[in-house]
């Protein structure tokens, strides 16, 4: 019989990411509190918040490899979430001109019925452009991206907001880092290819 493999998230860019391993899945929603503990770092944050959705889907699904992800950006040691709201996302995009961002993807595999549990942090850089507050704009009203960290989508539009990237898994910074993920899947016994 055939492992299920659920993801826990509602994102349909990680869908569209966990789709490229042409593995059958199903998706389900972990609605978990994403508030940041204090003193709380970007790595534990993320890697906290990847299990935490993980572990609140297993609930339901306990013989089912669970997968679970979360993201933040981080820019001059300060966190930065998904802004909500266009005002935030401008705040964001313009403290992030000329700097660089590192984007914290972390992803967790879960089996309760064995005890397997896997997770890891997967860092990815960019370095930010220098637009003006009328290309941020126009920016904003092309992706809309209030719901995403950082404010961007590095898988459309979002590409025209950097001059650099550097990271070992691109598709980490689109919100699952498929690398590690495939890894951590075959140790859960889950064959990939």
């Amino acid at each position: 019989m055939q492992t299920k493999i659920i993801l826990a998230s509602s994102s349909p860019f990680r869908r569209q990411l966990l789709d490229r391993l042409q593995l059958e899945y199903e998706c389900q929603s972990p609605d978990i509190d994403e508030s940041l503990e204090a003193r709380e770092n970007a790595v534990d944050y993320v890697c906290r918040l990847a299990e935490a959705k993980a572990r609140r889907v297993a609930g339901d699904y306990p013989q089912a490899v669970v997968i679970g992800s979360d993201q933040c950006a981080l820019l001059d040691g300060q966190i930065l979430g998904k802004p909500g709201s266009h005002e935030s996302a401008l705040q964001q995009l313009r403290a992030a001109q000329g700097k660089t961002v590192v984007f914290h993807t972390a992803v967790c595999v879960l089996n309760l019925s064995n005890g397997f549990c896997a997770v890891e942090d997967v860092p990815f850089e960019v370095e930010f452009r220098v637009l003006s507050d009328r290309q941020l704009e126009h920016y904003l009203k092309v992706e809309q991206p209030y719901q995403c960290a950082g404010s961007f989508k590095a898988e459309a539009y979002g590409s025209c907001l950097f001059r650099r990237m550097r990271g070992d898994d691109p598709s980490a910074l689109i919100g699952l880092p498929l690398f590690k993920l495939t890894t951590m899947l075959e140790a859960a016994g889950i064959e990939v290819v």
